[in-house]
């Protein structure tokens, strides 16, 4: 192991190229929660769920045109938390890098063990076996190199959004009537109890599950920082990459509601098998199976990525231990790339081991820090451009500061909405709880030093 010693974020690799960046952005918010997630979401809004889609996934565009003109201005920062402590002081650095961290480390566990149960109906294995073996060849994977990650990840996102541009096509094709016996389908839109079958205030509670399935395009930001060039390669990654996904989402959640009537989506089946089974598809289940399992492995390889590159951050600023702050041969932090596999799996044994209390807790203290994540960008980047000569901006977040202070609003609206809503309370309150035990923790350490 080599130190990085004062050199901090160069003494990582510089080995990955724009188009791993654009496909790491993509594979990020491309997941089991497009491809599995929706039909919750789909059974609870009705057709209308596309506005909810729209919704959020302007929210996100947001915070990534945020992130991309902070991380224009301090392209060495390394992680997107690092831009947090640029714009709002060490403190506000150390929790917004911690619950990155424990949210990724729990996304980890999610997918490890989402993969477990789609290769045990192949393989007559336990699921929790198949989980340490799936965890351990990600783990491998990035211990490799960050090229290897890379080249992996490019390869996994390039599956899914063949799989997605596929889709489109062929219920495009039924949609229209070129290829359904009845005719265009698109009747389904408002056949059956209108296009808000819910009510339009179930339109707008559908934004707050909707919006969970659209995060890690931040990923990008991470990843551009080992780049060749950082500033160019967050600069193209900005804009194309974020609408390219709304695209990808917006038409395939239209389709699908087009194609067959959502009363028919059953919640935690996945609607395209459902949408490609109602056209004819032969083995549409198994397709899907395959596809969600490529997508769980391109969240669960992603998630050992950031996390480790965000611990390697913290370390470097003094808020993790030392010893962490350190690369291999190959310019890896191998040693904060096993600690979050080593929290992997002990998060894995309390799924087995407490199921109801402890894993369950963990879930639940993970839904609303993204949002809360998320609220501090918006902070950081009102600061950090307030303070920014405009000669100086290379990219410019649009109508700033109204959008901010909108994205922000928007944002506040949802954590509200998690709050009134028995379905999310509990993620709310948990999640909550373990943002103020970090900010405790930070005001401690901070005093301490």
């Amino acid at each position: 192991m080599t130190p990085s010693g004062q050199s901090g974020q160069s003494a990582l690799s510089h080995s990955l190229k724009s188009r791993h960046v654009s496909m790491i952005a993509i594979g990020g918010i491309i997941g089991a929660g497009l491809f599995v997630g929706s039909s919750t979401s789909i059974h609870a809004v009705g057709p209308a769920v596309i506005v909810s889609y729209t919704l959020a996934g302007l929210v996100i565009l947001m915070i990534m045109r945020m992130l991309s003109e902070l991380a224009s201005l301090h392209p060495g920062a390394g992680s997107f938390t690092e831009l947090v402590r640029i714009g709002l002081g060490d403190r506000a650095g150390f929790v917004c890098g911690w619950l990155y961290w424990y949210f990724w480390v729990v996304v980890v566990a999610i997918e490890a063990l989402a993969g477990a149960v789609i290769v045990s109906a192949w393989i007559p294995l336990p699921v929790w076996l198949i989980g340490i073996v799936l965890l351990a060849v990600m783990t491998g994977v990035n211990l490799l190199s960050t090229r290897s990650y890379g080249e992996f990840e490019f390869w996994l996102s390039l599956m899914k959004v063949m799989a997605i541009v596929a889709f489109i096509l062929i219920s495009g094709l039924w949609a229209f009537g070129i290829t359904s016996p009845s005719g265009p389908t698109f009747a389904n839109l408002t056949a059956h109890g209108g296009f808000a079958p819910q009510g339009w205030g179930a339109v707008i509670g559908g934004v707050t599950s909707v919006i969970f399935a659209l995060c890690g395009a931040e990923i990008a930001t991470i990843a551009a920082a080992e780049s060749h060039e950082p500033a160019r390669t967050i600069a193209r990654i900005t804009g194309s990459v974020a609408l390219r996904i709304l695209l990808f989402y917006f038409c395939s959640i239209a389709l699908i509601v087009s194609v067959l009537p959502w009363t028919d989506i059953v919640p935690g089946k996945s609607p395209f098998a459902a949408a490609l089974a109602h056209m004819g598809i032969p083995g549409a289940a198994t397709m899907m199976s395959a596809v969600v399992l490529v997508a769980v492995l391109s969240c669960l390889n992603s998630g050992l990525y950031v996390t480790s590159r965000v611990l390697f951050a913290l370390s470097d600023k003094g808020d993790a231990p030392r010893a962490l702050v350190a690369v291999n041969a190959r310019r890896v932090p191998a040693r904060a790339i096993l600690i979050a596999s080593l929290f992997g799996y002990l998060a894995m044994a309390a799924s087995v081991l407490s199921p109801e209390m402890v894993f369950s807790f963990l879930v639940n203290a993970s839904g609303a820090t993204m949002l809360i994540i998320y609220l501090l960008v918006c902070f950081a980047q009102l600061r950090v451009r307030a303070q920014t000569p405009p000669d100086r901006l290379v990219i410019r977040m649009w109508l700033h500061p109204w959008l901010s202070i909108g994205t922000i609003v928007a944002i506040v609206a949802v954590l509200v909405a998690m709050a009134i809503e028995p379905p999310h309370q509990q993620e709310f309150v948990t999640s909550i709880a373990l943002a103020l035990i970090v900010a405790l923790a930070a005001w401690i350490h901070r005093k301490r030093k």
